[in-house]
């Protein structure tokens, strides 16, 4: 594979809203540029980026892939990432290695929930981008009106470069407005077209366009300003460098147009990315610091510099086994060689390095600054980790993972499968660092938490697929509590004789309420040896031991204080055993005459929406139970702080994307415990007691 310098490498992030083409769109870049030599279809499973057996059932992407393609003189690294809400951690690692993005909207949908999305995120990432008005063949196709969306929706630097010729059934070609030239394409999806003159009825538009295109170019520098505003033309060249930084500096977001299911426009959209998009080199130099430590350090991306790069994925292949993809930031690595793992403190054997084309590996022997490459087998790598050479340490920011936000319980369909589920999970959990699986000793429960109802179905078939185990899902149960509001005083003796020696044990106790979070408080009160020392233990162990299973539904009972006050002993029948039993006995029959409650997990959910969403997002959450804790302003969106039940929150994700049009995301972390409402609690014990009856 030929050897590309720095600066003739362009990182392609393709980002949208779900369903706008990215993938299809990928599969003509590849094709227009020799790599493949026949378009797949993703509705066939042809696609050469979707070739997961998920992607291809569900016709969607939900990896994030990477191809190469060669284009004139310069190498492009395309990432195709999903579109989809619940695969967002996808899109976050490939804009947090991409040096541009391609922003791909749908002619007949305009700018839709995911692209706003996916425009806050490479906001965030300060990332320059392009925009492509994609499929302008379908029908309702509307270059005008899509871009009068995006440029409400992102403002006036959004500019036209390309404009359509027809749209529909009748789209042919494009006009590049900046050098008036029009591209007729020959429609039969093989990507040829002729050059010709600018379309008559264009000629009007390609003027008030190549206007705008040159002021944005010209504002980027003072001397062309100075020349822009004193009427003197500026020359290709003096345009070409001002658009370029424009698009960099990120005051300028120029439009293009294609069909990638048609193949039209291909070409000049690879063009403009190595003409308008920055390399690696055009970046500068990365920050990161020392292992262990806050002293930053930097380096340039070139490779004389020490070999350094971040990890942006891991892939569980179950013929390669467990495969790394990483961008290198500086320097250079060989195949067979070492490397530092420095948030690890481990040094790791390189083997044969590759480049990823969909699912195929193309070897290589090293690999340079500004690519992206894989290897497979590293033991101790993971994601967001940072490779480099040992003698010039450094640790780079790891990638920021949404938390999950919806979960559910696994069972094993087949019984004795608990340890497959396990260590399939653990493998599964390596590739994508957006869902998390707990045991939950309180509840007995496997929990698997991902980003939604989808993202777990992909899991939980993968697991099937590459580990041969099936499961069940089921709502989590709830960790509820139990105590008591009211005090009481208890006497109780166990007495047992049978032939021989016999058990005795007598205690007096006091049991009260505690502060909430307290959990449990022991005192004893004995005066003058009513219970003698060597069993006031077991008194406490028999009390701690009926608290794990409460009167009401069987919910572990805290916030409770019980204090010994008296008692008394046989010489020959007591026994720790005894006093234990005794103790036990004695709490049970207190909790029922000090008012027992039921306690409910409340969460402090913070939910983050757009303004026009925030009434009915406060009306949800009253009905959930929850208390409004206050509204604050963030940007362009507001910030509802709220109290919620965890038992109201399970279905949330799912259902706040309904609310918002998908525009609202929330985080949610344990509060405190809270009494359980009446007629809820009556519900809660009414179904514990029946399933306590299924069990016998």
């Amino acid at each position: 594979m030929k050897k590309y310098s720095v600066d003739k490498i362009r990182n392609l992030g393709l980002i949208s809203h779900g369903g706008a083409g990215k993938t299809t769109l990928a599969e003509a870049m590849l094709y227009v540029t020799g790599v493949i030599t026949r378009l797949g279809k993703v509705d066939d499973g042809t696609a050469t980026l979707d070739y997961d057996p998920e992607e291809q059932k569900r016709q969607i992407s939900i990896n994030t892939a990477v191809a190469p393609v060669p284009f004139e003189d310069f190498k492009i690294n395309i990432v195709d990432t999903p579109g989809y809400f619940d695969f967002v951690g996808e899109v976050r690692a490939a804009l947090r290695v991409t040096d541009g993005a391609l922003v791909v909207v749908e002619a007949a949908a305009g700018v839709e929930v995911g692209t706003e999305l996916v425009w806050g995120y490479a906001d965030e990432y300060e990332l320059p981008r392009l925009v492509l008005i994609n499929k302008m063949d379908r029908e309702n196709a509307d270059f005008d009106r899509t871009l009068q969306s995006l440029r409400e929706a992102f403002g006036d630097k959004v500019i036209p470069l390309h404009l359509p010729i027809g749209q529909e059934d009748s789209f042919k070609g494009i006009v590049d407005v900046l050098s008036r030239r029009a591209y007729i394409y020959e429609g039969d999806r093989s990507g040829k077209f002729e050059e010709s003159e600018v379309p008559a009825e264009l000629q009007d538009k390609v003027e008030e366009y190549r206007e705008a295109l040159i002021e944005a170019a010209a504002e980027t520098d003072d001397e062309l300003i100075m020349k822009y505003l004193e009427g003197e033309g500026l020359s290709d060249e003096e345009i070409q460098a001002g658009l370029r930084r424009a698009v960099v500096e990120r005051s300028l977001f120029p439009v293009l147009c294609a069909s990638g299911a048609k193949n039209i426009g291909v070409q000049p959209l690879l063009r403009a990315v190595t003409e308008l998009l920055p390399s690696p080199a055009d970046l500068g130099e990365v920050k990161g610091t020392k292992p262990d430590s806050d002293v930053e350090v930097s380096r340039r991306p070139s490779e004389d510099e020490a070999f350094s790069a971040l990890v942006y994925k891991t892939v569980s292949d179950p013929y390669v086994g467990k495969m790394t993809l990483f961008r290198v930031y500086s320097g250079t690595v060989k195949s067979d060689s070492q490397v530092y793992n420095a948030n690890k403190g481990k040094v790791e054997r390189i083997g044969q390095l590759f480049v990823m084309r969909g699912k195929e590996q193309q070897p290589v022997d090293a690999a340079y600054a500004g690519d992206l490459v894989g290897v497979a087998k590293l033991q101790e790598t993971t994601t967001s980790d940072t490779l480099c050479d040992q003698a010039h340490s450094i640790v780079f920011k790891p990638i920021q993972f949404p938390r999950p936000v919806f979960s559910v319980a696994v069972q094993p369909k087949a019984k004795g499968d608990e340890e497959k589920i396990g260590s399939g999970l653990a493998r599964l959990m390596e590739e994508d660092p957006t869902f998390i699986v707990e045991r939950n000793t309180e509840t007995n429960q496997t929990i698997l938490s991902g980003m939604g109802e989808l993202h777990v179905e992909v899991i939980t078939d993968r697991l099937k697929r590459k580990f041969g185990v099936e499961v069940n899902l089921t709502q989590p149960k709830v960790a509820y509590r139990e105590t008591i509001k009211s005090t009481a005083d208890v006497d109780n003796k166990y007495k047992k004789q049978t032939g021989g020696r016999g058990q005795y044990g007598h205690v007096i106790i006091h049991i009260e309420p505690l502060e909430r979070g307290k959990e449990f408080e022991f005192e004893e009160k004995i005066f003058g040896g009513a219970v003698p020392r060597q069993y006031i233990p077991a008194v406490e162990k028999g009390i701690r031991e009926a608290m794990q299973e409460g009167i009401l539904a069987g919910y572990p009972v805290t916030d409770v204080k019980v204090t010994l006050l008296d008692g008394s002993y046989h010489s020959v029948d007591s026994s720790e055993m005894a006093f234990k039993i005794a103790a036990s006995a004695a709490f049970k029959k207190g909790m029922q005459d000090a008012n027992p409650v039921l306690l409910e997990p409340i969460m402090t959910v913070e939910v983050l929406v757009p303004e026009q969403f925030m009434g009915d997002v406060m009306g949800d959450l009253n009905k959930r139970r929850g208390k409004i804790l206050g509204m604050e302003p963030r940007g362009t969106t507001q910030v509802i702080k709220a109290l919620v039940p965890q038992a109201e929150m399970f279905t949330y994700a799912i259902d706040l994307r309904s609310i918002t049009q998908g525009r609202g995301t929330y985080t949610m972390s344990f509060s405190h415990y809270e009494e359980v409402p009446a007629q809820v609690a009556e519900e809660v014990i009414e179904k514990a007691r029946k399933a306590k009856e299924e069990e016998k």
